[in-house]
Parts: structure tokens; C-alpha cells; sequence
């Protein structure tokens, strides 16, 4: 087939590699397989069952059936102010700080392509989630790609605030904007404070913006608490940060997330979706307002079952000689492929389908940097992990006999 019916814009982004892999899983379980599903990061959790309970009960009123607020409702905007003052001791003003948008992804999209014009490029970590570095394209923009190297974890920020600073120094256009996002998907890298305190100051230094998408705040284990860069004394003067209720309060499906900062980026921000968009559906939104102000157990709770799927995933392999770190954050296990398999992570995102019956996401999918990787996302209970294990287990054991 030709690309011939593709118009320019769309002719620039390629074919998801994730795509190939979701083919052979959808052909497999045609046929009768059972696929243990560990490739997309979808939350199989349910909210609190009190957060459900508001949805329906405000779905019932007559009056709420309407268009919404597309910077959403002044009191959702409250919430999420206050939530972010308890949680992290930052003071937002929800009239000029903080604007709803319809999930991370779509509040991400639209604020790149308020900014962005031809001839912007945008900083982007690689790898990195697709949409950071496909939005800025779709908006007409160029991408910087700067490496994250996860097998050097203790010394990756010293490595990535050099190279963000030599290639400010060395663009001959300045960049727009830097984005980030930690803790990183998909490598599962985290910060603490002390790394956004020197983005900020090289940030303002350089006079360039900061997108920070937070999507795994609430996802921290063994204790670490994932710090938000709004903490950072002066980091509303550049930077914006992305909130999602996808994650700790299990609520992808409802798109909700918030984009939180600079006033000015989400001024242009709003402007744009006053265009775009009516907001999301009423009893959402007071729905996600009930969720803000509950204890922040119900999120704990969540974080919990993510923790116990991690250890039985990363203890499982590396029992069977898979050696994999556990991540101190995030819905993942970002795990190098071993060495004696001698594949490509796509070709051994296609082995693990056919021969252990276990979808995982390729790495190279999220950019040239994270080739001889695949990702586990941990969205199957304990009981599947552990029989996701033994398929690799036998697979591994097949793989061996062969060569």
C-alpha cells in the first residue's frame, strides 16, 4: 500500500513499532493463546469505589449534560491547588496556575502547539514517551534528542545537565523549550530535588521554557517520594508542570490531569483550547474534585499493589538468570535484554509473544537510545506475573536448546 492518501503533517510521524507487536498479540489470542499483557502502561486498577459513587450520582442531575469548562471547573482547579499545597507545599493560584486539560497527553499536545513554530525545536530526552517527541513535530517544530544513559544511573544527571547546556550553547537558534519527565518513562530514572534546582537555574540563565510531565508522581517505592520541580524556588518564572489522575488514582480512562506553573504558558495555553475544546463531561470533574480532597490513601493503596508487582516480576527474572534492577519508581521495569539472546529488542518483543505467550513494549519504540531494552508495564496481578515468568523461563530454555 502507498502513502499516497497521507497528507504531509501525518506523512512525518511513522508506523508505532508497538503497532507490529500488538498485531501478533491480537492474531495470537485469536487463536485460542492466553497473552499475559505487560506492553501498554494501562492501568487495570479501579478508582476508589467512593469516586465512582460521585460520578454516577452527579450523571443523574438534569442540569450536567452540557458543555463544560475547558479550563475546568473553578472548583476542580481549587482542588488541585489544594492538593498540591498538602502534598507538596507549593502555592498555586487555580485562576492563573492551573488549567485542566483532557489527560496529559492532550494538555501536553496543545501546550507545544501553542508555543511552537517553524523553525522551534524543543529539547527532548531519548528515550522518551512518543508524544514529547512527536508533538513539537506535528506542531511544525524540530526535536533535539539528547540521551538518557540508564546503565549510569548515578552519575546521569551530571551527564544530561552537560549535554542540555552544550547544545544551548552550541544550537545556532536557541531552543524553546526543554521537556523532561521524571520519574522517566521508559526508563524508570529518578530525581531528587537537587536536579531540578540546577535545570531551573541553567533554564533561566539560557531563557528557555520547561515542560515537565509528572505522570508518575504518586508511583514511588521503599520510601522515595518523587519531588515535583515546582518545589524549586523560582521555577514558576519558567517552567510548567503535568499532573495525571491517570496513574495513583487509577483514572486513565477518565482524562484528567492538569497542567500547573507559568503563567504565561498556560494563558497561551487556555487561549488555544478555548478553541479546541468544551472541557470534560461534568460528573468527571466533580468526581475528580471528591478524588483530590480524599485522604491521599486511597493513592497509597494503588502505589502498594504496584510495589508487590514489581517484586514479583524483578525477583521472578532474576531467578531465572534475567538480570533486571527494581525501579525506584513509576509503573515499569525497564529491563536489558540479555546479552546471549543476540536480538533486537523488537525481534525479542516478538520472541517473548510467541514463545513465552508475554506482550512487552520494544525499546526502540521509544527512541534509537533505548534499543536493547523492552519495557514491562506491571498491569496484570501477581498470579500473571508469576506465570509471565515461567513462560520466559520455558522460553529461555527452548531458545538454549536451539542454538
Amino acid at each position: 500500500m502507498t502513502e499516497e492518501w497521507m497528507f504531509p503533517r501525518v506523512k512525518k510521524l511513522p508506523k508505532y513499532v508497538f503497532a507490529m507487536v500488538n498485531e501478533l498479540k491480537y492474531k495470537l489470542r485469536r487463536e485460542g493463546e492466553d497473552i499475559v499483557d505487560l506492553g501498554m502502561g494501562n492501568p487495570d486498577l479501579p478508582p476508589a469505589p467512593h469516586i465512582i459513587e460521585k460520578l454516577c450520582e452527579v450523571a443523574r442531575r438534569d442540569n450536567v449534560h452540557g458543555y463544560s469548562a475547558s479550563k475546568g471547573i473553578p472548583r476542580l482547579r481549587k482542588a488541585i491547588c489544594d492538593f498540591y499545597k498538602r502534598r507538596y507545599g507549593v502555592d498555586l493560584d487555580p485562576e492563573t496556575q492551573a488549567i485542566m486539560t483532557i489527560g496529559a497527553k492532550e494538555g501536553y499536545s496543545h501546550l507545544i502547539l501553542a508555543m511552537i513554530e517553524p523553525g522551534d525545536s524543543v529539547i527532548v530526552p531519548n528515550p522518551t514517551y512518543p508524544i514529547h517527541y512527536y508533538a513539537p513535530i506535528i506542531a511544525g517544530g524540530d526535536v533535539i534528542p539528547i540521551p538518557i544513559i540508564p546503565n549510569n544511573e548515578e552519575s546521569f544527571e551530571e551527564y544530561f545537565l552537560k549535554r542540555v547546556h552544550d547544545t544551548l550553547k552550541s544550537s545556532y537558534r536557541k531552543p524553546k523549550a526543554l521537556v523532561i519527565s521524571f520519574p522517566h518513562n521508559p526508563t524508570t530514572l529518578c530525581v531528587e530535588i537537587e536536579f531540578f534546582k540546577e535545570i531551573i537555574k541553567l533554564a533561566k540563565r539560557e531563557e528557555i521554557w520547561v515542560i515537565h510531565d509528572f505522570a508518575y508522581a504518586d508511583l514511588g517505592f521503599d520510601g522515595y517520594t518523587p519531588p515535583s520541580i515546582l518545589q524549586v524556588e523560582g521555577a514558576k518564572d519558567i517552567a510548567v508542570e503535568i499532573y495525571s489522575m491517570s496513574k495513583g488514582f487509577s483514572m486513565a480512562g477518565w482524562r484528567v490531569a492538569f497542567v500547573l506553573g507559568n503563567e504565561i504558558l498556560i494563558k497561551n495555553l487556555a487561549h488555544l483550547k478555548s478553541y479546541m475544546d468544551y472541557g470534560v463531561f461534568t460528573p468527571i470533574q466533580v468526581a475528580s474534585i471528591i478524588a483530590l480532597d480524599s485522604p491521599y490513601e486511597i493513592v497509597e493503596k494503588n502505589r502498594d499493589v504496584y510495589q508487590r508487582r514489581r517484586d514479583v516480576l524483578v525477583e521472578g527474572l532474576n531467578r531465572i538468570g534475567w538480570e533486571v534492577k527494581k525501579p525506584k519508581a513509576s509503573m515499569f521495569v525497564w529491563a536489558p535484554i540479555p546479552e546471549w539472546i543476540g536480538m533486537n529488542s523488537l525481534d525479542f518483543s516478538l520472541f517473548l509473544l510467541k514463545e513465552a505467550k508475554v506482550a512487552v513494549s520494544p525499546g526502540i519504540g521509544f527512541g534509537e537510545y533505548g534499543e536493547g531494552y523492552v519495557r514491562f508495564a506491571l498491569v496484570e496481578n501477581e498470579h500473571r506475573i508469576r506465570q509471565a515468568v515461567r513462560g520466559i523461563k520455558k522460553a529461555f530454555q527452548k531458545f538454549r536448546q536451539a542454538v
